[in-house]
C-alpha cells in the first residue's frame, strides 16, 4: 500500500469563483495553476488561492470526494470554506460511507 497522501481541495479564483480538485503536492499544483499550467477554468481566473484542503490516502476516495464537491451549490462549498466541519462529514459519509475503525 503507498504512503502517497492526495489532497482535495477548492481554489479561490480572482473573479471570486471557486474551483475544486485533487493533488498530490497541493503546493506545486497551486503553483502550476498560477503560472497558467493549470486548469483552462483558472487559467482566465488568476490569480488563485487555496481556500480549503483536506488530505486522503487513497487516490480513488480522493476521486469520488472531488466529484461529491463538485455537486456542492456555492453556498455549500462556502460552508466548507468557513470550516463547517458537520458539512464536511456528511459529504465524505454519504460519498466514502461510514468510517471504519482500524484493524486490530
Amino acid at each position: 500500500m503507498s504512503d502517497a497522501r492526495w489532497t482535495v481541495y477548492l481554489l479561490r479564483c480572482a473573479d471570486g469563483s471557486l474551483y475544486t480538485g485533487i493533488a498530490r503536492d497541493l503546493d506545486a499544483r497551486l503553483a502550476a495553476h498560477n503560472a497558467g499550467r493549470g486548469a483552462k477554468y483558472t487559467r482566465a481566473r488568476l490569480p488563485v488561492s487555496v481556500a480549503w484542503s483536506r488530505g486522503q490516502q487513497e487516490p480513488t476516495s480522493a476521486r469520488r470526494l472531488e466529484y461529491a464537491l463538485k455537486q456542492l451549490t456555492r453556498a455549500e462549498k462556502l460552508r466548507l470554506v468557513a470550516g463547517d466541519e458537520a458539512l464536511w462529514r456528511r459529504v465524505r459519509r454519504q460519498t466514502l460511507g461510514a468510517a471504519r475503525p482500524p484493524a486490530r
